[in-house]
């Protein structure tokens, strides 16, 4: 039976690649070898939609999908926490190495809400400049409001959302009795899902990163080996979890499954 007390959330809806296929099941792999409960949301359940009278998304970008936006899915995983004391939501695009340790023994008690800062992993020069012009366009007229992203020279400090921890008692607080569904519609939070402006193309990422700032969730910055940006990484060697997060940069669109395993090796 598996330890109750700990669970990877991740969301796969609709038909999958190979990529998504094998990362998943290293996910599973990595679950059973941790006693760790594994579940994979295959089928949509809050739908979230931007309001086609606000939206500055093109039409494209979510009809495809059914006229939702399927990354919002990955809050779905707030209805666990009162089941569970701990829950990783790890996007599908992960891959986890086979000697990859325990990455809940990695969280503070402390904290409520754990992930990688970009600014803070070894990156390649070309990213830098990359997260340089995306931070300012996502969070720059954020940084004026009770948010903090404490900007240098590499732009502000936000988190990637690929891999996110979560210390279930005490990040419940902040959810304040919502559903998930609920907590993704705040007033607050719908510039975000209707990508105005700026956030023309943001996902759960920039709201994430928004709330935790505004109000002041417990953060752990974890170390940057549990979210390996692969081609963005150099030190991908090192990393126990790796994000194939750019397609346009993963060969034949990281459908050559073999071929990413060598170059992670």
């Amino acid at each position: 039976m598996k330890n109750t007390s700990r669970m990877i959330f991740q969301v796969a809806v609709g038909p999958q690649s190979n990529l998504y296929a094998h990362c998943i099941e290293s996910v599973s792999n990595y679950c059973d070898k941790h006693d760790i409960t594994h579940h994979v949301l295959t089928a949509p359940q809050l739908w979230i939609k931007p309001d086609p009278f606000n939206s500055g998304r093109s039409e494209e970008s979510y009809m495809k999908y059914g006229g939702y936006l399927p990354i919002y899915e990955k809050e779905n995983a707030f209805n666990y926490l009162p089941e569970f004391d701990q829950i990783a939501i790890v996007d599908a695009d992960i891959y986890i190495r086979e000697d990859a340790p325990n990455i809940f023994d990695d969280m503070s008690d402390d904290a409520a809400f754990g992930a990688v800062v970009e600014r803070d992993m070894p990156i390649e020069d070309w990213y830098k400049n990359k997260i340089i012009n995306y931070s300012q366009m996502q969070y720059g007229q954020l940084h004026s409001n009770a948010s903090d992203f404490r900007p240098n020279e590499l732009g502000f400090e936000f988190c990637n959302m690929g891999l996110i921890v979560l210390n279930s008692k005490n990040f419940l607080p902040y959810l304040e009795g919502q559903s998930p569904k609920d907590f993704l519609m705040r007033s607050e939070f719908k510039d975000f899902v209707d990508g105005v402006g700026t956030w023309k193309w943001s996902t759960d990422q920039t709201l994430l990163n928004y709330f935790i700032r505004r109000y002041n969730v417990p953060l752990q910055k974890m170390h940057w080996k549990w979210n390996g940006l692969f081609t963005a990484n150099n030190k991908i060697d090192e990393c126990h979890f790796i994000h194939f997060f750019l397609k346009d940069k993963l060969p034949n669109q990281g459908e050559n499954v073999e071929e990413l395993m060598n170059a992670i090796n």
